[in-house]
């Protein structure tokens, strides 16, 4: 048996960056740039008011406040930029700022006073300062930039930064295709009642919801009997289907019904680990089949095989998505944890954010655990 981090090592050898595809940015949330990407626009692209006010100008802030000053004009959101002239103009949030505007007043610092033949003057209440509630071009983002750095995984605020760019295309890693195969007699896939001996299949459902969120599709998913042909057949028909990542579950351990190692030995899979000193998942086990998909042979019980999808399927995928590995966060033991020396123990916890200074403090005495329950 080897260790969880020999483990982990052995995995991210073998795990190949996917190849990077040109997709609309419509298509792209949850993948991984491939690539930085650059601004091929300012942000804002154009001076604009960042309040509902007036534009005044230069010669404006030179009067006192209380001097009526001539109102001319509104400047919506959308309209054409033109050149202030003697009288200042309203102006709404997000308008063009006509040329020669020195600042924008909001409206709750002036008062605006209508004549009987309908003209308007405004005075100011305070004095008015130069260059105040204008929004600079290129303020948020400048031109050729790089506003996200390849290995980001987008996100509904990176959708929002795309569509304001107008950026319509973006170059990410190709997700990886992946196989689920459930191996099992017992197993029962729908709802209908269950006869002796049988139980509900839930790792095929997890591991189908937990493949997209790792950065994967599922392209096959099969539930099988205890059989090494059926299942021999089931890794090549995943085989061809493209799948460079395949799971599947029970038939590792050392019952009379785990074929799982001799099939892939038949299949001419090289068996990279079978075994690890860790609970929950000890037989979990790690092979290369010659394609060069990865398979992973997870144990039957659910929570076994949540902990080999969570720790070693996923640091697979963040190493084809071209992401580092993941860093794990630190945290105290609230209560006392036994394990096998030498063992990774994943340990199930509830993890709560304390106000205390000492849970801080490397040197408070208290025993540090990794936030994801390795110790």
């Amino acid at each position: 048996m080897i260790s969880f981090q020999q483990a982990l090592a052995a995995v991210r050898q073998r795990a190949s960056p996917q190849p990077d595809v040109l997709l609309a940015a419509d298509a792209t949330l949850g993948h991984v740039l491939a690539e930085d990407l650059i601004a091929t626009e300012a942000l804002p692209g154009f001076d604009n008011a960042a309040m509902d006010g007036f534009a005044l100008h230069d010669a404006h802030l030179a009067l006192p406040p209380g001097t009526p000053i001539a109102l001319h004009g509104v400047q919506a959101a959308g309209d054409a930029r033109f050149t202030l002239g003697a009288a200042a103009c309203r102006i709404m949030t997000g308008a063009v700022v006509p040329e020669g505007t020195a600042t924008v007043v909001p409206v709750e610092e002036a008062t605006v006073h209508s004549a009987a033949d309908g003209s308007q003057t405004f005075v100011l209440n305070a004095p008015a300062s130069a260059g105040l509630h204008i929004r600079r071009t290129g303020e948020d983002v400048q031109a050729g930039t790089a506003v996200l750095a390849a290995g980001t995984r987008l996100q509904p605020q990176h959708r929002m930064l795309l569509a304001a760019l107008g950026i319509s295309e973006v170059r990410v890693r190709a997700p990886a295709k992946a196989a689920v195969l459930c191996t099992g007699a017992e197993l029962v896939d729908d709802h209908a009642a269950l006869a002796d001996g049988q139980i509900r299949n839930s790792n095929g459902p997890y591991l189908c919801a937990a493949l997209p969120a790792m950065g994967a599709t599922v392209a096959l998913y099969r539930r099988m009997p205890d059989s090494a042909v059926a299942y021999a057949e089931a890794v090549r028909a995943a085989e061809q289907a493209g799948c460079r990542i395949i799971l599947s579950t029970g038939a590792v351990s050392m019952g009379v019904f785990d074929f799982v190692p001799e099939a892939l030995r038949t299949l001419g899979a090289e068996v990279v680990f079978h075994k690890l000193q860790m609970r929950p998942g000890k037989p979990t086990l790690f092979a290369v089949l010659p394609s060069g998909a990865l398979l992973f042979g997870l144990p039957g019980n659910p929570m076994s095989c949540a902990v080999g999808a969570r720790f070693f399927v996923q640091a697979a995928l963040r190493q084809m998505q071209g992401l580092p590995p993941e860093q794990p966060l630190r945290a105290m033991l609230q209560a006392p944890v036994r394990k096998k020396p030498g063992w990774t123990l994943i340990q199930k916890a509830a993890l709560a954010v304390s106000d205390d200074a000492s849970l801080h403090r490397p040197d408070s005495g208290r025993r540090p655990l990794k936030a994801h329950g390795r110790r």
